[in-house]
């Protein structure tokens, strides 16, 4: 049984939503600015890759992962995105690791738990379960879901909804 937070007012009213939304811009940054600690190995590909080329292929990552939100889709690999942007998963995968600082994987979970946590609190999502809401954002499973979330953001995606609607 998937217990729903419930829509009523008293849990919002409790606190200014501007302290809500300061709340989720720091665990937002704070998503934002985790390394992938694997992906810093220095691999020799890399050198074999112009820094025009580089350059290119970093905004045209960033383009397919804001524009396109491509990391919705559940079962985008980093040869799908390789063969979107007319390379091979060794460039794309050097250009992830040396401009993004971490793994194709985690940038993509990034994404997504950045849009699950701006998800958890707006009130039109409010009806939503977690589980639909990372379904929602690209995750495949609840426990996958579950397992970024709580990498990302330190703790559960419940505790958080819950620590939200008490601000």
């Amino acid at each position: 049984m998937v217990k729903r937070i419930s829509n009523s007012s008293d849990h919002s009213a409790s606190k200014p939503a501007k302290e809500r939304k300061r709340e989720i811009r720091k665990i937002q940054s704070r998503i934002h600015a985790q390394k992938d600690q694997k992906s810093l190995i220095d691999v020799p590909y890399r050198k074999m890759i112009s820094s025009t080329m580089a350059k290119s292929l970093s905004e045209n990552i960033l383009n397919l992962l804001e524009e396109k939100k491509i990391y919705r889709e559940s079962g985008y690999t980093a040869k799908d995105m390789a063969k979107e942007l007319h390379t091979n998963t060794r460039y794309l995968s050097a250009v992830v690791n040396s401009h993004f600082k971490k793994s194709y994987s985690s940038l993509i979970n990034e994404y997504r738990i950045k849009e699950a946590v701006r998800l958890m609190v707006e009130k039109r999502y409010l009806d939503k379960t977690i589980e639909e809401i990372g379904l929602m954002v690209g995750f495949a499973n609840r426990q996958s879901f579950y397992a970024a979330f709580s990498k990302f953001v330190g703790k559960t995606p419940r505790s958080f909804r819950v620590d939200m609607m008490n601000i």
